[in-house]
């Protein structure tokens, strides 16, 4: 039995252990009582358990209380040491009683050695008990507490002295003329009654912290002072020996105490089951039983003195002179509560007034309703946010001010709330509208408390930020010069058209739209103009569709359109209804665009792309972006469907641009001069450099393949420096070696333009080189619409100053040939290719291009047909008056090689013409066909 606490320290860890640590506790208090009243079947084990016994559960319990105070105790430990010193006092005494009856088998004698140590039990325990209590904060309350104690310890001490102090005071005189016996006989008694007294006071004032262990003390201490009351009773005193029932009740007191820190211990560590918290009745109860303690403690006294009234009995000093304090100290004890209750009712008054004062002035709604919805309470603050009187709202039903919409999720919501555990979820948010005094629905951010079965709303006005946030998501998913969804918004489409209810309609089609010519009209009425023929179009793209498609910006002059699918099953059907609308929105885009005073025109070229099974937005998207691609290379202006080889064509060109730019950093490109020849004598009048690109893998190809497929202005920026410069070395190197033939290159107006470093002009390459002046030709090519005439004409000019010549390349194609004509300082115009083929067949072919020779011959200029293939052309071109030719009616692309030779022949047969006479010995030189020592290089 000495290792009981922490038996139950080690089995208090669970839930069941530590039931089975109280049903063992009952079970050894059970049997020692049984034990005790049926005298332990002999005197000699009586006694022994009456004294040993007892002895053995105090010490326990001191061991108990010690171990927890060093353990965790906490700011309670020096209650718990204390605690610890009153049961060891009381296991000193009760082994002090058991060495006089069981080991020398005499009486105890009195007073004794038993009785210092029983007399020192209950100080160490009052002073526990007062560290366990709540402990004032103010003067007043201190003087309460001891208010509170003496008028429990006067009056059951005048209650006791009536019953029976008086008579053992009396009889304890009268047998012995000393004091020590009558103070002993008093002393037992009057201590008892302190504790009693102290554990009734603090009972209702113990500390919140531990208050399982408290509790159990306070009963373990109870227990004991009830036991010793009925042991100094003049009834069992003279009567009791050792090992009797009232034995059982110093024994479980003692092991109560013991099990009281440890149990406590064990509530600390049981999680928290969660749920509601259990309701706490009792507290109501011991409120009230506080409030009532000085006046029950006044009946007890005046029980007391009536006691001896009717008992005929005359009335003690004693019961007068401690019922005279008690009385005065009760109404002492009034005197400070009712100042202590005017100074809380001033403060509480003040309180209400701040609060008040705060909630009529607060800016946000408070509002109180019923738990039927009826609102009891609006703060004035209604005025204010809702237009409504706070009058006109107390009485109304909270559902009546609520939008019919959002009804619903607030019941929901408010249901939900009240349903949790309030511990969990003490308040809520809810966000609906309410009706203003105006009748306009008011967004209402609102945090719902419980109040008294109802609700608590605290409510504000957040319909400028709902607003603002409104229109922040707008402007996020909308574009900000036309209001059309945006590209984010328009995939979100896409995404829920493909993957809702709708996901297995193959007739969903995307469209892409691209305006041509709008650059044009930015560069030339400028950026403001674009803006507003963006909106314009905008607007008629946005009325062209149904109710249901979309239409959106993607950014520049790109638009899109969704077009939902209508469920039917014909595919072919479908494709031809969507190009339908997809040629009406061509024609509505294409119409003229009133701006200002001017009327602008521009084309739209328009990709289609339908969904297929699995498409994911990003594949349909792209897909549309190709057929609009490929729309606008196959002329603009026109509806293109998405074809999978698109997507093919898309990566060859990707696989061949890249090996472009590898073979502009590999040096894989090789430069082919093709000889332009006087139709009248057939001598060499200049070479055109032309770029051949022979890959790793053994193809060779034209400028017309490589360069449509690149891509890439920068690669074709850096082929037309390389082509310029290879040219211009390899021509310095001719005439070095007694071959001054003038060489031409063509290069676009922009790379004429082209702000290059020094060291890559035209004029720094001429001077590194020393190529003599009229050695070089430019052909330009037709003029870019985005390149300024002016600065052009001013570079021709310049370089004519260096003796550059200047080619018109193309000279028929285009439709700013005349313009460039009459601006441009040309000195030759080249005939384009399309012009030449068919000028034996076609009449009207040759009227026009006899037309553009007479303009040449007479500006002075001379003339270069291109794509001279037959012997037919060669006649038709010399007899409307064509000074040059270049084909292969002559001779194709030669190499370095070739080219000298041809050089040192210096002429070609021309039909028509009789044969020259050889320049080097052995006769003529046939016309070039191609031997074996020769590459043949496919025409251009």
């Amino acid at each position: 039995m000495s290792a009981l606490g922490a038996l139950l320290a080690t089995r208090s860890e669970s839930g069941s252990t530590g039931m089975r640590s109280r049903i063992l506790l009952g079970l050894v208090c059970a049997g020692y009582s049984v034990g005790a009243a049926f005298g332990w079947g002999s005197p000699q084990v009586a006694v022994f358990m009456g004294d040993f016994g007892l002895a053995a559960a105090a010490l326990v319990a001191a061991v108990s209380c010690f171990l927890y105070a060093r353990t965790g105790a906490g700011r309670l430990r020096p209650a718990w040491l204390l605690f610890s010193l009153s049961s060891a006092m009381a296991a000193c005494g009760n082994a002090v009683w058991g060495w006089y009856e069981v080991i020398l088998g005499v009486p105890v004698p009195t007073p004794s050695l038993a009785d210092v140590f029983f007399l020192c039990f209950a100080p160490p325990a009052i002073v526990g008990l007062l560290v366990l209590a709540k402990r004032p904060v103010t003067r007043a309350g201190w003087v309460c507490l001891a208010l509170d104690a003496w008028l429990i310890g006067g009056s059951l001490l005048t209650l006791a002295w009536s019953l029976a102090l008086a008579h053992t005071a009396h009889m304890a005189g009268f047998q012995d003329a000393s004091v020590a016996p009558a103070a002993l006989s008093l002393a037992y008694p009057l201590l008892d009654i302190v504790l009693v007294s102290m554990v009734l006071a603090l009972h209702f004032r113990r500390a919140g912290v531990n208050r399982s262990a408290v509790n159990t003390a306070i009963a373990a201490l109870a227990l004991t002072v009830l036991s010793d009351a009925v042991f100094t009773s003049p009834l069992l005193r003279s009567t009791y020996h050792s090992g009797q029932l009232l034995d059982a009740g110093w024994f479980a007191g003692s092991l109560l105490l013991a099990y009281a820190p440890w149990g406590a211990r064990r509530e600390a560590r049981r999680p928290a089951r969660p749920g509601p918290p259990r309701a706490t009745a009792s507290r109501p109860i011991a409120g009230s039983l506080a409030a009532l303690t000085p006046y029950l403690a006044a009946a007890v006294c005046t029980l007391g003195i009536l006691y001896n009234v009717v008992d005929g009995r005359r009335v003690d000093r004693v019961v007068i002179f401690t019922g005279c304090t008690v009385v005065l100290a009760l109404v002492v004890r009034q005197g400070i509560m009712l100042l202590d209750n005017i100074s809380l009712t001033q403060e509480l008054a003040q309180k209400e007034s701040h609060f008040r004062s705060l909630v009529q002035g607060s800016s946000d709604v408070i509002m109180i309703a019923a738990p039927n919805g009826t609102l009891r309470y609006v703060s004035p603050a209604a005025a204010g946010v809702y237009g409504r009187e706070a009058e006109g709202l107390v009485g109304a039903e909270l559902s009546s001010i609520i939008h019919p919409d959002d009804l619903g999720r607030v019941v929901h919501e408010v249901r939900r709330f009240l349903a949790a555990p309030p511990h969990e979820e003490p308040t809520t948010r809810i966000e609906c509208r309410f009706r203003s005094g105006t009748g306009d629905w008011l967004n209402v951010e609102s945090t719902v408390n419980r109040h008294q079965g109802g609700l608590l709303l605290n409510s504000r006005d957040v319909t400028e930020r709902v607003r603002l946030q409104a229109q922040l998501q707008h402007n996020a998913e909308h574009d900000p010069l036309t209001d059309l969804p945006n590209r984010a918004l328009f995939t979100a489409r896409v995404r829920q058209a493909l993957g809702g209810r709708r996901a297995g309609d193959l007739g969903t089609a995307v469209l892409f739209i691209d305006l041509d010519g709008f650059k044009q009209v930015n560069d030339t009425i400028g950026h403001q103009a674009g803006d507003e023929l963006l909106i314009q179009a905008g607007r008629r793209l946005q009325d062209s569709v149904r109710a249901g498609d979309t239409a959106a910006r993607l950014g520049g002059d790109e638009f899109a359109a969704l077009i939902m699918g209508d469920g039917t099953r014909d595919q072919g059907a479908r494709e031809y209804q969507v190009h339908e609308i997809a040629d009406r929105l061509r024609l509505t885009l294409s119409q003229p665009y009133r701006i200002g005073a001017s009327e602008v025109r521009v084309a739209a070229s328009i990709g289609v792309a339908f969904a297929e099974p699995a498409i994911s937005p990003t594949d349909l998207m792209r897909n549309a972006d190709l057929a609009m691609y490929r729309a606008k290379a196959g002329g603009k202006d026109r509806v293109e469907l998405y074809a999978p080889q698109m997507q093919a064509d898309v990566v060859r060109r990707s696989e061949l641009a890249t090996r472009l730019r590898t073979a502009l950093r590999d040096g894989e490109f090789a430069l082919l001069h093709q000889p332009v020849v006087h139709l009248a004598s057939g001598s060499v009048a200049a070479v055109a450099a032309q770029a051949r690109w022979r890959s790793a893998q053994g193809i060779l190809f034209t400028p017309a393949e490589f360069l449509r497929v690149s891509g890439d202005d920068d690669r074709t920026a850096e082929l037309g420096r390389w082509l310029l410069e290879e040219a211009v070395a390899q021509a310095a190197d001719r005439a070095r070696a007694g071959h001054p033939v003038a060489v031409s290159v063509r290069l676009s107006a922009a790379r004429l333009l082209d702000a290059a470093p020094p060291p890559g002009s035209i004029e720094a390459l001429l001077t590194r080189h020393g190529l003599p002046s009229g050695a070089l030709m430019i052909e330009v090519a037709d003029s870019d619409p985005r390149v300024s005439f002016d600065a052009l004409e001013q570079r021709l000019v310049a370089l004519r100053r260096l003796g550059v010549r200047i080619a018109l390349d193309g000279f028929g194609s285009g439709f700013a040939a005349i313009n460039a004509l009459r601006r441009l300082p040309i000195d030759v115009l080249k005939l384009d290719r399309n012009l030449v083929e068919g000028v034996v067949e076609s009449a009207r072919l040759h009227k026009i291009t006899s037309g553009l020779l007479r303009i040449a011959c007479d500006l002075g200029l001379q003339s270069v047909a291109d794509g001279v293939d037959v012997p037919e052309q060669v006649l038709a071109l010399r007899a409307m008056g064509c000074t040059h030719g270049q084909g292969m009616a002559f001779s194709g692309p030669l190499d370095e090689y070739r080219l000298r030779r041809a050089l040192v022949r210096g002429e070609f047969p021309v039909p028509g013409i009789p044969s020259p006479r050889p320049v080097l010995a052995g006769g003529s030189i046939p016309l070039l066909t191609g031997s074996h020592t020769e590459t043949p290089v496919p025409p251009t």
